[in-house]
């Protein structure tokens, strides 16, 4: 079965003038892969995976372009043309893709990038954006004590995720910002679910289309995540011991900051909460690797 708006691994059939013809389904017949993308390389009976839409003249197409989003994704596309029906967005293939005035929250500015969705339209079938966002997120369970939700397959942000493994307090995830709200940032949380980030979880400038690696802090009642931007707990204590060890090594061996310093400059300063900072501290202090004193902290004789 041919997935229109995503990847398929086809078979080439024949070599024709205009390019390779790939073999379709019953629905689609074969699949020419224009010219421009055929490489010599490819032979008659290799198999090749390429993405299937629809050209200008709204003909089955494959190519071995990327989009920078498929069927059933989420993606930060800028405007790059107008007209009487809607907007066009680039979206890294020949043909841009359409976003009619129906689906917008607002109405699309050229030049401008917006977070939308990429759907197949029911009616026509063809491939279309939607800025409605909403309708497409599903809300997140809430499992007692652990915070579960059910994690997508395949890998995000750099996080590894496994088929049917639970998204848990502190677990990493991918991460899409939304849109700016007074409460901090609304995200998009594994191209499924709704996700905030708190003003005071945030460490460096964020807008919106960034994608970025978060970390799972709480499941809401509501189906939506609170998220953190550090490691949560025990590992990102570890992780910021770690930075706070070398700055001291790269610094003579002082750090003017202490248990009593102002969130506000350990923040400028580490990019951390004060509560990281200070269990930072003292599991270093456990670890007999620095001294605290009325001016800070220092290395001890020994790390020294």
């Amino acid at each position: 079965m041919i997935h229109l708006g995503d990847y398929n691994t086809l078979t080439i059939d024949h070599v024709a003038d205009q390019g390779l013809y790939l073999t379709g389904d019953e629905k689609t017949g074969d699949i020419l892969l224009p010219q421009r993308y055929v490489t010599p390389q490819m032979q008659v009976g290799d198999a090749v995976e390429v993405f299937v839409y629809l050209d200008q003249q709204e003909r089955i197409i494959a190519t071995t372009e990327q989009p920078l989003a498929r069927v059933g994704q989420f993606a930060f596309l800028q405007v790059a043309w107008a007209n009487q029906y809607g907007a066009f967005l680039h979206w890294g293939l020949l043909k841009d893709l359409f976003c009619p005035f129906r689906e917008q929250k607002q109405r699309m500015q050229r030049g401008k990038g917006y977070i939308v969705y990429v759907k197949e339209d029911e009616a026509t079938h063809r491939l279309m954006a939607t800025a409605k966002l909403e309708k497409y997120l599903e809300p997140a369970s809430p499992h007692g004590n652990d915070r579960t939700i059910e994690a997508p397959s395949g890998t995000v942000g750099g996080a590894e995720r496994a088929e049917g493994a639970g998204a848990k307090h502190g677990q990493p995830c991918d991460c899409l910002i939304w849109q700016k709200t007074d409460l901090g940032f609304k995200a998009i949380v594994d191209n499924r679910y709704q996700g905030q980030l708190y003003d005071n979880q945030i460490f460096q400038p964020l807008r919106t289309g960034d994608r970025l690696t978060a970390y799972i802090d709480h499941v809401r009642e509501d189906g939506k995540i609170d998220l953190t931007l550090q490691p949560t707990g025990h590992r990102q204590t570890l992780d910021f011991a770690q930075v706070l060890l070398r700055y001291l090594h790269e610094n003579d061996g002082r750090c003017n900051l202490g248990d009593h310093s102002p969130a506000e400059i350990i923040a400028d300063r580490f990019q951390v909460s004060k509560k990281t900072f200070k269990r930072a501290i003292g599991d270093l202090y456990r670890r007999r690797l620095i001294v605290i004193t009325d001016e800070g902290i220092r290395l001890s004789d020994n790390t020294m």
